[in-house]
């Protein structure tokens, strides 16, 4: 399911920053997915002092959420850790888990951001493009913008705005606990986004796509 025809992987942020400005314009910040009978989420955690890089793809159903199939894979850290650069360090293991799976995702839900994004192209975007896949960015703290106090219920909303420009939406998933930043990844609109996280809700702050993919990322 990833592309396995990358071309050699950025080593530096100058040469990241490049290919982002390449492949921002292949966005699609509009709803174009077909049924959604299968929802993943993504997360990455790191071992040995941040050396390896340990991916985990956990497949729901939908809507039921029931845990149906996942996936991990451990490379070896092939990029830094500079905010604004996070799917250069983290999109290669996550590519080789999604290769694992036995059941293709209809959707995908990030732990990191679409859109919000000082250029546009956060993880969910490109981790979207360059699988094809529909995509959402799920981000439990802000890289970018301003918005409004958001109401203290669950489902209240305000929009996360950049340089005049709405970018995202910070979203309260649970009653007086801190919102998300959830925003377009690729091939689905900011309305839709900002509706999957809310189906994929239980009694918890994050979707359980995110829950069941940090579970597997964290297991030694």
């Amino acid at each position: 399911m990833g592309d396995s025809s990358l071309p050699p992987w950025p080593t530096t942020v100058a040469a990241a920053r490049e290919l982002q400005l390449r492949l921002q314009p292949q966005v699609i910040a509009e709803d174009q997915f077909g049924p959604v009978n299968f929802v993943a989420g993504t997360d990455v955690g790191f071992a040995e002092g941040g050396t390896i890089t340990r991916a985990a793809v956990a497949v729901l159903s939908f809507p039921e959420l029931a845990l149906v199939d996942h996936a991990l894979a451990e490379q070896p850290t092939c990029f830094p850790y500079v905010p604004g650069y996070l799917s250069f360090r983290e999109l290669p293991a996550i590519l080789e888990a999604l290769d694992r799976l036995q059941q293709a995702p209809d959707l995908l839900l990030c732990d990191g951001q679409g859109l919000a994004h000082p250029r546009r192209f956060g993880i969910a975007c490109h981790l979207g493009v360059v699988t094809g896949l529909p995509s959402i960015g799920v981000a439990k703290t802000r890289l970018i913008g301003t918005h409004d106090d958001v109401g203290p219920s669950k489902g209240c909303r305000v929009p996360l705005v950049d340089k005049g420009e709405m970018i995202g939406a910070v979203l309260r998933t649970r009653d007086r606990v801190r919102p998300l930043y959830i925003s377009s990844g690729h091939r689905v609109g900011l309305d839709s986004a900002c509706d999957f996280v809310m189906r994929c809700l239980t009694r918890y702050r994050l979707p359980e796509t995110t829950r069941w993919a940090d579970k597997l990322a964290s297991r030694r």
